[in-house]
C-alpha cells in the first residue's frame, strides 16, 4: 500500500479562470526570480491562491527564497515515478511551487499518452488557483521562449543596463516573430527612482514600436533599496518583513496591476490552456 501523502488543494469557488503570467527577462542578474517571489506574496495576501512553476533551467531558486527544500520536481512526473499533486510543495499560506528546472523542459519529449496523462493531472488542479506565475530562466534560448510562448500574459524584467535593454528587445523580438506574441508588460528593476524608470521603459518602447509591430505596457518600477539587498542576501522576502519600504510599496503597485486582468476581454482556458499549450496538445 502506498503511503506516501498526496497534496491536496482545498477547494475553492472560482470565479475566473486561473491567469498564467510568465516573468522573464533577456539577460540574468536583474531580479527576476526575488520579483516573482513577492508578488506571489502579495497575490496571497490579498486573498488569491498562487501556483509558481519554477522554470528557471539550472537556477531553480523559488524553494530557496521561502527557505522550503523541494523534495521532487516536475521530472519526477515526467518519468512517471510521481504524479503532479505528490511533487506541489505548499510554500505558505495561498502559495503552492512546482519545482520544475531542467524537468520542465523535458515536456516538449512526451509522448501522446504521456501529454494526455499529465493534462488529466492539471485537470484535477482546476479551479484551485487565481494565478500561476512562471519563472523562466532568462535570455532567449528556445527553452524560454517555449514557455513564455504557453503563458497568456508575458512580463519582462528590464534594469537601466544598456546590455539588459539590448537583450529584452531580442526576447520581443523572437517571441513576436516565433510566436506572434504582440502584446508584453515592462517592469523596470534596479532604478534610481521612476523618471529613470521611464526613461528605461522609453528607450526599450521606442526601438520595438519602430521595428516590431508590438504593444509595451508600463507595468511599473522597484527602485534601488537597499533593504531589498539586504532581504536578498539573506535569502528573505522583503513582503514579508515588517517594513514599508519603497521597493515594497513599488512592488504592490506593480501586483496590483497584474491583479487587474479580470477585466481582460480575451481571457482564454486558464490553467488547462497553458499546459495544453506548453506540451503541444492545444
Amino acid at each position: 500500500m502506498n503511503n506516501v501523502k498526496m497534496y491536496q488543494p482545498t477547494p475553492i469557488t472560482s470565479r475566473r479562470p486561473t491567469q498564467s503570467i510568465s516573468i522573464t527577462s533577456g539577460k540574468g542578474g536583474v531580479g527576476k526570480s526575488t520579483l516573482v517571489s513577492n508578488i506571489a506574496v502579495r497575490l496571497a495576501e490579498l486573498g488569491n491562491r498562487v501556483l509558481i512553476l519554477d522554470g528557471d533551467l539550472g537556477m531553480a531558486n523559488i524553494d530557496i527564497m521561502f527557505d522550503v527544500k523541494s523534495k521532487y520536481s516536475i521530472y519526477d512526473v515526467i518519468t512517471g515515478e510521481k504524479r503532479m499533486a505528490d511533487v506541489i510543495v505548499p510554500l505558505g499560506d495561498n502559495i503552492s511551487l512546482i519545482p520544475g528546472g531542467s524537468g520542465v523542459y523535458g515536456l516538449q519529449t512526451l509522448d501522446m499518452i504521456q501529454k494526455w496523462s499529465l493534462m488529466e493531472q492539471i485537470n484535477q488542479l482546476g479551479g484551485h488557483y487565481d494565478y500561476l506565475l512562471i519563472d523562466t530562466a532568462p535570455g532567449i534560448d528556445d527553452k524560454v521562449l517555449y514557455l513564455n510562448a504557453a503563458a497568456e500574459d508575458v512580463s519582462i524584467v528590464v534594469t537601466p543596463d544598456p546590455s539588459s535593454i539590448t537583450d529584452s528587445y531580442a526576447l520581443i523580438k523572437l517571441m513576436n516573430q516565433k510566436y506572434k506574441k504582440n502584446k508584453f508588460s515592462i517592469i523596470c528593476n534596479m532604478v534610481q527612482d521612476e523618471r529613470e524608470a521611464l526613461s528605461t521603459y522609453e528607450r526599450l518602447s521606442r526601438v520595438a514600436q519602430d521595428f516590431l509591430c508590438v504593444r509595451l505596457d508600463y507595468l511599473g518600477f522597484v527602485p534601488n533599496d537597499l533593504n531589498l539587498r539586504q532581504s536578498n542576501i539573506k535569502q528573505q522576502l522583503i513582503l514579508k518583513q515588517p517594513i514599508e519600504t519603497a521597493a515594497v510599496q513599488s512592488i504592490k503597485k506593480i501586483t496590483e496591476k497584474l491583479g487587474a486582468y479580470e477585466h481582460h476581454p480575451e481571457l482564454h482556458g486558464g490553467l488547462q490552456f497553458f499546459w495544453e499549450n506548453l506540451v503541444g496538445v492545444a
